[in-house]
């Protein structure tokens, strides 16, 4: 048994299970270069503000990069003895730069200090989950650009509706992942804030000045009351939420790719670069990628649901129940990049659509019936009325073993004189598609004026 840092309070170390219990090295290790940079922001604002002088300073700054580049380099993997990232930097600086090492913790406590971490943390990677989204919505981009009058059947309850462009469908998966781009930005400014210098929990005696570290470490403002800066993790949760909701996305796009993958379906192919077979059944692809992310959906949103109970009952300020956040915070930063790229990827190299399947798709059922009542109203029949004279016309075709567009002039004319020859091209789906030029809908005129500004969008610098 081993006394740690803070342990000449104490009479014996810990119990090795305990030692074990208590440690987070193994997971927080992951904060170890954002810890060596707030530590270094920390160190030149002692000095600035002559807490330690200059040159102590600039022995701490010089052994904390030295620090960082041994972990670069693998030379320096500390244990379970260290406890955590924190204090097996802080041991480490002062067996290279001796008694000066020891200064480092001065007007600063381990509380703001792993606050300060995983700020740190985050910000850096919501801006990197931010380029991979970029970068999938470019891929939709791309391909709603090159199928804009490739049609698909639009479904409501999963029954088909009314044929739609494939770009305006891929479109509204660009929307959503807009609004995840958008929603990352603003949890961004909730994590934008140092604690660095709030203490243990009330602050400190010393001199400090805590806007000119947080300046140093890139923070946008502080935190105005010490134990909130300490105990707050609302950006941990807002963070988690907005990934939960990427997740949702992710797995909405996953699931119809699932199903369009099957035979029943085969509006799409799935290359082999993207799909695995059966261990028994030689005739199967398997749509790995899209169940995978559809899968790991549940991971996000339960570390979502433990960051919310790990809160509800703490009590001001810091308690070591905080120490769970980590775990949750890292798995669902690694799951969410990971099922971006994945989803990227599919879309841009994975699969195929099939124009042919999807043209005979729109071309064998009823998704059409609501143009003709659109025909009818148009020629100033009551809607409703055409509404319901129209599904007496599907349900005789259906008795018939016809479609709408099967029907002779007559037999339309018989159900009612304001039908005409133009009605069959009025409910051919290019023409019920191209109609539709409402803002916002799926006509191609609509359609390319959405991906223009789609790109614009993106092509924005923020």
């Amino acid at each position: 048994m081993t006394k740690q840092t803070w342990s000449q309070r104490f009479e014996t170390a810990l119990h090795p299970a305990i030692t074990l219990f208590n440690a987070s090295i193994g997971f927080d290790i992951e904060l170890i270069e954002y810890d060596i940079t707030g530590s270094i922001a920390h160190a030149k604002m002692l000095g600035k503000t002559g807490i330690i002088s200059i040159a102590e300073a600039s022995t701490l700054v010089q052994g904390l990069e030295q620090i960082r580049q041994e972990y670069r380099e693998g030379k320096f993997q500390p244990g379970v003895e260290a406890e955590d990232v924190h204090f097996a930097v802080e041991k480490r600086l002062t067996e290279l730069v001796g008694d000066a090492g020891k200064k480092l913790h001065t007007a600063r406590s381990r509380n703001d200090q792993v606050g300060t971490d995983t700020r740190l943390y985050l910000k850096d990677q919501i801006q990197q989950i931010q380029a991979l989204l970029r970068g999938f919505q470019q891929v939709l981009l791309d391909l709603a650009a090159a199928n804009v009058e490739t049609l698909i059947p639009g479904y409501t309850h999963l029954q088909r509706a009314q044929p739609i462009s494939l770009a305006h469908h891929l479109l509204a998966y660009f929307e959503m992942l807009q609004r995840d781009w958008e929603r990352l930005g603003d949890v961004l400014k909730r994590v934008d804030i140092s604690p660095l210098g709030c203490g243990a929990l009330a602050g400190t005696t010393f001199p400090i000045d805590r806007h000119y570290s947080a300046e140093l470490l890139g923070f946008g403002d502080v935190y105005r009351n010490s134990l909130d800066g300490v105990s707050d993790r609302d950006f941990a949760i807002e963070f988690t939420a907005a990934a939960s909701l990427i997740m949702v996305h992710l797995s909405r796009l996953a699931e119809e790719v699932t199903l369009w993958s099957a035979q029943e379906f085969s509006f799409v192919t799935l290359k082999d670069s993207c799909a695995t077979g059966s261990s028994i059944m030689p005739q199967k692809k398997n749509p790995d990628v899209p169940e995978l992310v559809r899968g790991k959906t549940g991971r996000v949103f339960g570390h979502l649901q433990g960051l919310l109970v790990l809160m509800k009952g703490l009590p001001l300020a810091y308690n070591k129940d905080l120490q769970e956040d980590k775990e949750a915070l890292f798995d669902t930063v690694k799951t969410i990049k990971v099922c971006v790229e994945a989803m990227t990827i599919l879309l841009a190299e994975g699969l195929e659509f099939q124009p042919e399947r999807l043209h005979e798709a729109v071309n064998e059922d009823f998704s059409n019936a609501t143009d003709v009542a659109d025909y009818l109203a148009a020629k100033g029949v009551p809607f409703r009325e055409a509404y319901n004279l129209v599904g007496k016309v599907v349900k005789t075709s259906i008795t018939a073993g016809k479609l709408l567009k099967d029907l002779t002039l007559p037999e339309w004319q018989e159900l009612h004189p304001a039908f005409e020859s133009d009605i069959y091209a009025a409910i051919a789906p290019q023409q019920v598609v191209a109609a539709r030029n409402s803002y916002g809908g799926t006509g191609f005129v609509r359609v390319r004026e959405s991906i223009t500004a789609a790109q614009e969008r993106i092509n924005q610098v923020i």
